[in-house]
Parts: C-alpha cells; sequence; structure tokens
C-alpha cells in the first residue's frame, strides 16, 4: 500500500474546498459555495433521503460524497458552458485517472459508486440524484433570502428534475420552511 499516492488523492479532493459552483455566477453571486461545501449537505440528504425510503443510507451518503470529485480536475461547469463545450465523460475519465492512487478495490468501489450515480442504476443512485438537485434547491433558497432573485431559475429546474416521491416532499418542505427558521427559538433569553 503506497501511503504517498493515497496522501495525493487526498490533497487532490482538498481542491473541491476551492473549486466554486460556477452555476451561481450566472444569478449574481460573487462567493458561492463550493464543491466540497455542496457534497457535504447532498451526502446528509442522499443518508436521510434513503433512510427515509429503506433503501441503503450508506451507500447513497458515499455515492453523495463521491459524485463530484472529478471536478477537482476539470473544474464545476455551469450549464451555459456546458453548451459550447465537449465534455461527454469527461468527469467520470477525471475521477478514474485520480482513484488510480488508491488501492485497487477502494478504486474499484469509487468506481462503482460514480457509475450508480450517473446510471441511477439502483434506487440508492436515483435517490443520490434527487439529493444532488435538492442540495442545490436548498442552497438556491438560501441565495434568494440574500436578495437572489434569480436563484429561482435552479429552484425550477430542481425541482422539476426530482424523481422519487420522497425526494418530492422533501423539496416541498424546503420551499415553504423559511432557511433562517432553525435557529428560531434557540437563542439564550
Amino acid at each position: 500500500m503506497d501511503m504517498n499516492s493515497i496522501a495525493k488523492y487526498l490533497y487532490e479532493i482538498g481542491q473541491l474546498k476551492r473549486v466554486k459552483r460556477s452555476g451561481w455566477w450566472m444569478a449574481g453571486i460573487t462567493n458561492p459555495e463550493s464543491v466540497a461545501e455542496h457534497s457535504f449537505r447532498t451526502a446528509i440528504l442522499g443518508y436521510i433521503l434513503a433512510s427515509l425510503e429503506g433503501a441503503d443510507p450508506m451507500k447513497t451518503a458515499m455515492m453523495c460524497l463521491f459524485h463530484d470529485t472529478g471536478e477537482a480536475r476539470i473544474n464545476d461547469l455551469h450549464r451555459t458552458a456546458k453548451r459550447y463545450l465537449q465534455v461527454g465523460n469527461g468527469e467520470e475519465r477525471a475521477l478514474s485517472e485520480q482513484v488510480e492512487r488508491l488501492p485497487p478495490s477502494i478504486a474499484e468501489n469509487v468506481v462503482t459508486l460514480f457509475r450508480d450515480y450517473e446510471e441511477r442504476a439502483s434506487l440508492e443512485g436515483q435517490l443520490a440524484h434527487d439529493a444532488d438537485l435538492i442540495e442545490c434547491l436548498i442552497q438556491a433558497r438560501e441565495y434568494q433570502m440574500q436578495g437572489y432573485a434569480d436563484a429561482q431559475d435552479w429552484i425550477t429546474n430542481c425541482y422539476a428534475g426530482l424523481q422519487t416521491d420522497v425526494a418530492k416532499n422533501m423539496a416541498e418542505a424546503c420551499l415553504h420552511v423559511e432557511p433562517s427558521s432553525w435557529w428560531q427559538g434557540l437563542k439564550i433569553k
């Protein structure tokens, strides 16, 4: 086992903390969330959705954690940019090359999770994809509350892409609950 190669992989994954989710620039957000921030909440959402649906929450959360790791190499491309670039399987290729630094059994598991996510080959893959959309919807709501009206486009499109009933129900709740309501009533009196 080559720990130096694994260390290089870990430093590369750290790059996701600096890669910004570029689509938000289209809505005027000057300092959008990073891919790592997005993936973290997506994994929490995936775990919750799978638990509610009776699917494997660990598998779903792991798909969510790894679904955008290729963006450490290719960056996050928003949909307008993808209109002009041939991205094809670039993210999968980047991920496949990244995991060459890992022991073969770990690399194989990561690639399998990524492919299941991309193909939505299992209920967990579908739930992970829905978690990705709900996370974007929630982030759009938070940006909307900060005054970015164009975030509505993300809310509309993400909601329209949801496939599972549990995800649609979760999204409905997120649309009706105010983003700042979580802390109300928690202040020390």
